[in-house]
């Protein structure tokens, strides 16, 4: 059965038409073969705009756009603004939502311009935020920052990289293991000879290019042997990919721009080891279970996770994440979100976020319902890893990594599993400094530029109130 075609109210969009053209009602619905009331009725979105007048438009003006190519993306825009939890009050549904898009689109409209203003003015404030927090000067960045914001930007996937590592690895053997698969390219097409080096076991690794011998630790796990060997290949096999993609970033200084080309190759090298079809049809069938990926591409449970964040490719995207990586003293040296839980802003300065707890306990996967401010709740799994230094002198480096998605993504997400279905969450925020959370016993001081209140005669756990 052919599905009902959607009606239009476009009056607005007629009525200007006519504006321009200089052309009374009487004029236009003369030509347009119709009623001068019925034309009325239509400028004034009470009836819709039927196909016999859609014709007629086409004919007497035919350089002219009444119906919209595609009015899907602006609905979901529409949508999005009026089931935003984070404006607490006055929700609208989807039905109601769209019955407002076909009969006031303009009311529509400015309720997404509205929303969208909205959403920049809260990213500014975490921008402003995460500048207090860094102590850096006003419109300074140190580049490492430049470079995670750049990836931000770009939704943390580059397409000309993912794909071009994704037809090289169709070129490796797959009969026999990656690395294995990666050292016999290295060798037959580039004439570089692998040493394992474990003289010291300080460095990852050291490319010589007038020997043309690649040094590899041999005091490495065979998941990060197996990633140093990928990064040598894609830089050699991908410059110029690399170099017009570095190009087009129009970083500030030159060390963002050094920065930016270890990034991609360390993104493309990923790619190599995870390519997008695969890895993506794997995490779903096995709902993103972490483990079962690092096992099936013989990667590190990091670099899963870290590829699971990446797979934004349009029209193939995968499940909407957030992942970052968290140090014993709480900052986070990895971070991207493709929720709208925005990590390159958070700072993860919530004592109660499951993660920190993870740091402290290597090799446990812990799972957390957690609620941010606005009202929206995410499933979250954090586990502590180690990687071993090699060396007993050497202390091996301690952190924990952590994913996430929103709650109603929670079927795909296999971690879910460890919650129970009516479970409360856990009422997270971001930093103290922008968090609004009245009753929060963790909270280290109020929100800036909020007013303080003390009782001297009332005793709590936190010393003040805030409004």
């Amino acid at each position: 059965m052919k599905p009902a075609r959607q009606r239009l109210f476009a009056g607005y969009k007629l009525r200007d038409l006519r504006t321009r053209h200089s052309i009374g009602q009487a004029v236009l619905a003369e030509r347009l073969g119709i009623s001068v009331s019925y034309l009325s009725q239509i400028e004034n979105n009470d009836r819709p705009i039927t196909p016999p007048v859609l014709l007629a438009i086409a004919r007497e003006f035919p350089f002219e756009n009444i119906e919209s190519d595609d009015q899907l993306p602006v609905l979901r825009a529409a949508v999005e603004a009026a089931t935003d939890v984070s404006v607490p009050r006055d929700r609208i549904d989807e039905d109601a939502m769209q019955r407002a898009m076909e009969q006031q689109p303009l009311l529509a409209r400015r309720l997404i311009a509205v929303h969208e203003a909205y959403r920049r003015s809260q990213e500014q404030l975490r921008v402003l935020d995460d500048r207090v927090e860094s102590g850096a000067a006003e419109g300074s960045q140190l580049p490492w920052e430049e470079v995670r914001d750049w990836f931000q930007a770009e939704g943390n996937y580059i397409d000309a990289l993912d794909r071009s590592a994704e037809v090289l690895r169709e070129t490796l053997a797959d009969n026999e293991p990656i690395d294995r698969a990666i050292e016999d390219r290295l060798r037959l097409w580039h004439a570089v000879g692998i040493e394992r080096d474990d003289s010291d076991g300080t460095g990852l690794s050291r490319f010589d290019k007038d020997k043309r011998v690649f040094h590899l630790n041999n005091g490495l796990p065979p998941e990060s042997r197996a990633f140093q060997l990928a990064n040598l290949l894609v830089r050699l096999e991908l410059p110029n990919e690399m170099q017009l993609v570095a190009k087009d970033a129009e970083l500030a200084t030159d060390a963002a721009r050094e920065l930016l080309s270890v990034g991609l190759a360390n993104y493309a090298a990923g790619a190599l080891l995870m390519p997008y079809g695969a890895f993506r049809n794997q995490a779903q069938a096995v709902r993103h279970d972490i483990d079962r990926l690092r096992q099936r591409f013989g990667v590190s449970f990091e670099q899963a996770c870290h590829r699971l964040s990446t797979l934004q490719r349009p029209g193939d995207v995968g499940l909407p994440v957030f992942f970052c990586r968290v140090d014993m003293a709480g900052n986070i040296t990895k971070r991207h979100s493709a929720t709208r839980l925005q990590f390159a802003r958070f700072g993860g300065a919530c004592p109660l976020w499951v993660v920190h707890e993870a740091v402290a306990i290597p090799d446990r996967v812990l799972v957390q319902r957690a609620e941010m401010p606005d009202g929206t709740r995410y499933v979250v799994m954090a586990k502590g890893l180690v990687k071993p230094s090699g060396r007993f002198a050497r202390a091996p480096r301690r952190y924990a990594v952590a994913l996430g998605c929103e709650e109603i993504h929670a079927d795909d997400f296999v971690y879910s599993d460890a919650l129970s279905a009516s479970g409360a969450a856990t009422p997270i925020g971001t930093s103290c400094r922008i968090c609004p959370r009245t009753d929060c016993d963790q909270r280290a001081f109020p929100p800036a530029a909020s007013i303080i209140e003390i009782d001297p005669d009332v005793r709590d756990v936190v010393p003040y109130v805030f409004r």
